[in-house]
């Protein structure tokens, strides 16, 4: 927490937590109220689902300002800087250029509040959309004072930079809006940036607003884009989703479902195995996030390991690279977000990836060799029913998931919020394990989480629309069959080359920069969306592993307590099995299209 913050009551001094908790809540609330009204034929909510899409740019902007109290900002993760200068010169440069960035846009965005301001659309109960909209400004300015207060420790000079470098971005995009100004200089200044830490949101907000400003167009293109995304009817899903998983993942939930596990393969080694790559798999597709997965599930399942006779360091290797998998997985939130992306719906976009899941999950254990010498007497194996009773909630949770929306009850947006309020339920009321202070914690950390990752996908969405502008995609479907003659070949092309997208970019990033460029070209070879979206999915869980980008080598290397290079080595053989599994995953369509064609 900055000094500045420590003067504050503790209310106040977390307010920007409490109100994305609060919008996080009323997303939850709202479409359970309007499927307890819809059989009566009621009213309903005015406009409910417009305003759980604009609760959703409340939680994403404020809880990314929760983000940046808690560090919980994504960077590349590099310790490039550390070679060229000390910690304190390291973030004065990183957090004062990101804090100029968020000046600059706040300056946007308040351009297209202003637009906004001129025509009014009204969002519910007579309350105007643009008032929410501003919401935007107030969270770059916000943004951008917090970073700022971070380059200096010195009373005086922090509340300059805090108030100065925010001031002088807004200052110089308003100074030179709707100029062309030359790109190389800043796009070298962003990279240096980029390398030494500083933000992924802040390097790609501004690349975005340097290629808009290189053609002298309105830097509020890059807010709009950002609106575009937070507001799109299928992103509700992401955060209630996710809020879902981390009940599940801090309450008992690990330890029934472990051991379910344990009971069906065996407490030896090899069950031990099974039972990390299966839990790691499914935790990974509630969260969201395979670094939340490595934190709730690695304190429990390396122990296990350890116990059952495997070596400790492959055990580090297998919760570490499994921990990826569950991207494939229903309901995954990469997999939501490319489903958007492709235009395919959600609900195919989940039955799609099952099979492929399987794949690889097999891949990684045979391939990666985690199920040799696995022969071994373990101690005593769990009552099968016993333990399926005893996690009998948990179990049903996929089914109230996928099972609400398959059956057309609900829609993507309501399943969610029906598969969240269903954690809550279970475990506050059948385990007895949720109160009020873990639940409040549970909302705080999942608007940080989803705040990070909606500022990460707006700015990105804004640098693939610029590029979309261009032509870019088209001169890739003209250029690129002329080098590339076949669909085989540009399969094994395509995932090489996401392969290495997956390593250097963080994977909500790629997704929106890459997947509306790439679908083009994919479909000139023939591939359907189904396929493209799934492979680019495998392709992508790669990243999880690869540095620099690769967050769960980061997060292992905390959570084991062990060295980067170690924990580096450790997945070396994961990352060349789940390389093979994108492979066949590429040159199998089948694994992507038979379900949902069977269930169509």
């Amino acid at each position: 927490m900055a000094p500045a913050d420590r003067r504050l009551p503790g209310f106040l001094s977390e307010i920007e937590a409490w109100v994305s908790a609060a919008a996080l809540a009323l997303m939850v609330a709202v479409p359970l109220i309007e499927m307890a009204m819809r059989p009566f034929h009621g009213p309903g909510i005015d406009n409910a689902p417009l305003l759980v899409q604009h609760l959703g740019l409340v939680l994403a902007m404020f809880g990314a300002v929760a983000a940046e109290r808690h560090g919980h900002l994504a960077t590349l993760g590099s310790d490039f800087g550390s070679n060229f200068a000390g910690p304190k010169l390291l973030q004065a440069i990183t957090r004062g250029g990101a804090a100029l960035i968020c000046g600059q846009l706040a300056y946007a965005a308040a351009r297209f509040v202003a637009s906004e301001m001129e025509a009014p659309s009204v969002l519910a109960y007579g309350l105007p959309i643009w008032v929410v909209q501003a919401s935007m400004p107030l969270g770059f300015a916000l943004l951008g004072i917090k970073l700022g207060s971070r380059c200096s420790t010195r009373l005086g000079l922090r509340e300059l930079a805090a108030i100065g470098l925010p001031l002088l971005g807004a200052g110089l995009s308003w100074a030179f809006d709707g100029r062309a100004l030359p790109l190389f200089p800043g796009v070298l200044g962003l990279i240096v940036l980029l390398l030494l830490g500083t933000p992924i949101f802040a390097v790609l907000g501004a690349l975005a607003l340097a290629l808009f400003w290189t053609d002298g167009l309105p830097l509020a293109s890059v807010p709009i884009s950002h609106y575009q995304i937070t507001v799109n009817p299928s992103l509700p899903a992401l955060p209630l989703f996710t809020l879902a998983g981390l009940l599940l993942a801090r309450t008992g939930a690990a330890g029934r479902l472990g051991q379910v596990c344990l009971a069906l393969f065996g407490s030896g080694p090899r069950g031990a195995v099974l039972a990390a790559a299966v839990l790691c798999s499914v935790f990974t597709a509630f969260t969201g996030g395979s670094g939340v997965t490595i934190l709730a599930l690695g304190g429990l399942l390396l122990p296990l390991l350890r116990q059952s006779g495997y070596e400790e360091q492959r055990g580090i290797g297998l919760v570490t690279s499994a921990s990826a998998l569950g991207v494939l997985l229903a309901p995954s939130v990469p997999m939501i977000l490319v489903a958007i992306l492709v235009k395919v719906p959600i609900q195919q976009m989940f039955l799609a990836g099952l099979l492929p899941a399987l794949v690889m999950v097999a891949s990684l254990l045979l391939f990666g060799g985690y199920l040799r010498g696995t022969v071994g007497v373990g101690g005593v194996r769990p009552p099968v029913g016993a333990a399926l009773w005893a996690a009998k909630w948990e179990l049903a949770a996929p089914a109230v998931a996928v099972g609400s929306m398959l059956s057309g009850l609900a829609t993507p947006t309501e399943a969610a919020a029906l598969t969240a309020a269903y954690a809550m339920a279970t475990t506050a009321f059948a385990h007895r394990e949720l109160g009020f202070t873990k639940l409040g914690r549970a909302l705080m950390d999942c608007a940080q989480i989803i705040g990070g990752v909606m500022l990460i996908l707006g700015m990105a969405l804004a640098l693939t629309n610029y590029l979309i502008d261009a032509g870019i995609p088209d001169r890739a479907v003209e250029w690129v069959p002329g080098v590339i003659p076949n669909r085989w070949l540009f399969l094994l092309a395509l995932s090489a080359f996401l392969w290495l997208a997956a390593a250097l970019m963080e994977i909500y990033a790629a997704i929106v920069v890459l997947v509306p460029l790439l679908l083009p070209l994919a479909r000139h070879y023939g591939l359907e969306p189904l396929h493209f979206g799934i492979l680019f999915l495998a392709a992508m869980e790669l990243g999880f592993l690869c540095p620099p980008a690769g967050m769960n080598i980061y997060f292992a290397a905390a959570m084991f307590n062990k060295p980067l290079a170690q924990v580096a080595k450790a997945v070396a053989p994961a990352m060349g099995a789940i390389f093979l599994g994108t492979l066949m995953v590429a040159l199998v369509p089948g694994l992507s299209t038979w379900l949902p064609g069977l269930l169509a």
